[in-house]
């Protein structure tokens, strides 16, 4: 059995926290654990618990899956369903201008 590398993990949790402007504090006050909890499992101090993972990204708006998709065999679904759920709540001018942006790259 390969290990689990909860580094990237926690990088990747970071990452997303980041993105959306949150502190630690934010994502621990919703998930109801301690900030420095949050911090150590970014910083990969401490291992998540499946079940903070969860709490986690749900506090995200993120799914499990795009946090672990470097431990996924094929990450490239899990990418994919996280463009669509961040999609989701465009209006038509801003999917319009997705698509032409995805078109050039």
């Amino acid at each position: 059995m390969e290990r689990i590398h909860f580094d990237k993990i926690g990088l990747k949790i970071k990452e997303a926290r980041m993105a959306r402007n949150l502190t630690q504090e934010n994502v621990a006050d919703e998930v109801g654990i301690n900030t420095s909890h949050v911090s150590n499992i970014e910083t990969n101090k401490t291992k998540v618990s499946l079940s903070t993972l969860v709490l986690i990204c749900n506090a995200l708006d993120v799914s499990v899956d795009y946090i672990l998709e470097s431990e996924l065999k094929n990450s490239s679904s899990a990418i994919e369903r996280e463009i669509i759920n961040e999609i989701q709540n465009f209006d038509n001018m801003k999917k319009e201008q997705l698509l032409r942006i995805a078109k050039v790259l």
